[in-house]
């Protein structure tokens, strides 16, 4: 019988020469033999090291500003022959640029996007979608030895996957990353004490100390909810005071009551910031919103003035932690005689889903998941 013919490598890839033992690739136009070479510059060897040499081959394409074959469909459009892992990038890039411009997404998003998906481009940019697999990503991801937190890489990941899974739906390109596990999320279990709160308010001017007042009262997200709320959101009932807030992060609008003394500071708040004068109710200095780069910067001051840098604990805390802090005492029944509340009623009032806030919170926090477990083991609980 006569044997089968090896199956030629597609053209414009790396391929395997056994010979050598070595992969190579041949540019454009030529009939070179280039050996390629990975990172340490050391030669790609071996025949089941496919995907180094693809890697490589995608860097070398990147450094000289490797652009695809196309054609012309109708007079104007550019269709190229196969989608590059870079083109994927862009497109979800501009997705972003239009609806932050929108209002749709936050900014934060966007920046993290951009970063984390120019660092791929340079990567693995010039390869094609249909070449690319998991392994490739998750190489990439582990280069990275200072993304020391797991937080920092479940978001790499997720811009990543939500890119692809854009250029899937919007341009039938088959997402080849489909599987990639993120890691788990981590729940962020510190909150602030009474005194710390005390200590910070007097730390604090008066603008950043009402923002943080009501953040920890609430339970809203700081920047994307609570910097953005103006007399427009406030309804007043003959239970009290409601919030009508919208996320730019879930892009849901959910209606909220608060408690009274944050009521009245609203009030007092809402005097300078009246209806139809654009000015939000818990405004900076200028009148403006609070951005999320302020208010880092204010809680940093704010740490470094009370000593707590050099606290093991103290050193973690950040604006966001009111909002955990307002979760713990919801839970925990800080405000309400030591009865918690359950996690369905913790997730309408922050905006999550059940399964979100049982998740960061309930496990370690919720009075409602934790009783039924020592009542069946040991009976009702008598302090």
């Amino acid at each position: 019988m006569a044997k089968t013919a090896p199956r030629r490598q597609r053209r414009g890839s790396a391929w395997y020469w056994k010979q050598t033992d070595s992969w190579y690739y041949t540019p454009s136009g030529t009939k070179q033999r280039v050996a390629l070479f990975d990172e340490e510059g050391r030669r790609i060897r071996g025949q089941a090291n496919k995907q180094a040499a693809g890697l490589a081959l995608a860097r070398v394409q990147v450094a000289a500003g490797f652009k695809p074959k196309s054609k012309l469909a109708g007079t104007s459009t550019v269709v190229p022959r196969q989608w590059l892992v870079a083109q994927v990038c862009s497109e979800y890039l501009q997705q972003c640029e239009r609806r932050v411009a929108a209002g749709s997404m936050s900014h934060d998003h966007r920046e993290s996007a951009i970063r984390y998906l120019n660092e791929l481009a340079g990567y693995c940019g010039a390869m094609p979608v249909s070449e690319l697999k998991r392994g490739h990503v998750a190489s990439w991801v582990e280069s990275h030895t200072n993304w020391r937190s797991p937080a920092t890489r479940r978001n790499a990941i997720a811009i990543i996957l939500a890119a692809f899974n854009l250029a899937q739906s919007e341009h039938h390109v088959r997402n080849p990353l489909r599987g990639l596990k993120k890691p788990p999320p981590q729940p962020k279990l510190i909150s602030f004490s009474a005194e710390d709160e005390r200590a910070i308010y007097a730390a604090a001017d008066k603008p950043f100390r009402d923002f943080l007042f009501a953040a920890i009262h609430t339970g809203l997200r700081p920047f994307c909810e609570l910097a953005k709320l103006t007399a427009e959101h406030v309804e007043e009932t003959p239970r009290g005071m409601l919030w009508r807030v919208y996320s730019s992060k879930t892009k849901k609008t959910r209606k909220i009551p608060v408690r009274p003394e944050v009521a009245e500071l609203a009030r007092k708040r809402m005097l300078n910031a009246p209806k139809q004068s654009g000015v939000p109710i818990f405004a900076n200095p200028q009148n403006k919103p609070w951005k999320k780069v302020t208010g880092v910067h204010r809680f940093m001051a704010i740490r470094r003035k009370l000593g707590w840098n050099d606290d093991p604990a103290r050193k973690r805390y950040s604006t966001y932690v009111c909002r955990h802090t307002f979760a713990h005492r919801m839970l925990s029944g800080f405000w309400n005689g030591g009865t918690g509340c359950s996690i369905e009623v913790l997730a309408e009032l922050m905006g999550d889903t059940p399964k979100v806030a049982f998740d960061h919170y309930g496990r370690e926090w919720g009075q409602h998941y934790q009783e039924p477990l020592w009542t069946a083991i040991a009976g009702p609980y008598h302090p």
